[in-house]
């Protein structure tokens, strides 16, 4: 349910990291390198969404900022808070035209039960994301994103994210740019926990534990 904490802990004696340990030498060092590891799931499920729809095409500290903006203008970033508003004083916060029209519909789409953001915990992971998928400003690889870092959802890997990508050519010694056939190809084998595999890549390459050149 929205709202209550839940915290996703991995450890180098447990089943999911040993199985990947097995299942791939790379992974296995990267698990070596940074050990145990956990996430604190954003359970708060409308307010993780309006994040990632601030967060486009931006960098981590300019979201942080506007988004902090956005909550000192709600108060508490719910849907009825966010349609009470006008669009300049969504301006102000710092959001472009795009931004403000995508997180209206998405208040409007809760609101009205089109999206039902209490039915998501109990969907499997394509039903999620259709379903999210109907807001505008909110596509696939955002929809994954809720499905690891909201719903912790143990098997998903987005082809779509450049870190990930980025991270696969780096830790594998790819010459080429990895395509979704040979990125899809690589993470069969990290199954059924790709999940812990894209935690792990993600923060390898923020240590700088991956060459990335």
């Amino acid at each position: 349910m929205s709202g209550v904490k839940k915290i996703l802990r991995f450890q180098k004696n447990d089943e999911v990291l040993q199985a990947l340990s097995k299942a791939d030498e790379k992974i296995n060092y990267l698990i070596q390198l940074i050990g145990d590891y956990t996430l604190e799931l954003e359970r708060d499920f409308f307010k993780a969404l309006v994040q990632s729809i601030v967060g486009q095409q931006l960098s981590i500290k300019a979201a942080e900022t506007i988004f902090a903006r956005l909550e000192n203008l709600c108060g508490q970033v719910t849907p009825e808070r966010i349609l009470s508003l006008s669009e300049n004083e969504l301006k102000s916060a710092g959001l472009s035209k795009k931004k403000i029209e995508y997180i209206k519909d998405l208040s409007e789409k809760v609101i009205s039960g089109a999206v039902d953001l209490e039915k998501l915990d109990s969907m499997n992971d394509e039903e999620v994301i259709r379903t999210l998928v109907q807001v505008k400003g909110i596509g696939r690889w955002t929809a994954e994103m809720f499905l690891i870092f909201s719903l912790g959802r143990p098997d998903i890997f987005s082809l779509l994210d450049f870190g990930l990508q980025l991270a696969v050519k780096g830790l594998y010694g790819l010459s080429d740019w990895p395509d979704k056939k040979t990125l899809d190809s690589i993470s069969q084998r990290w199954k059924p926990y790709r999940t812990a595999a894209s935690l792990y890549l993600w923060e390898a390459k923020n240590r700088g534990y991956i060459n990335l050149t």
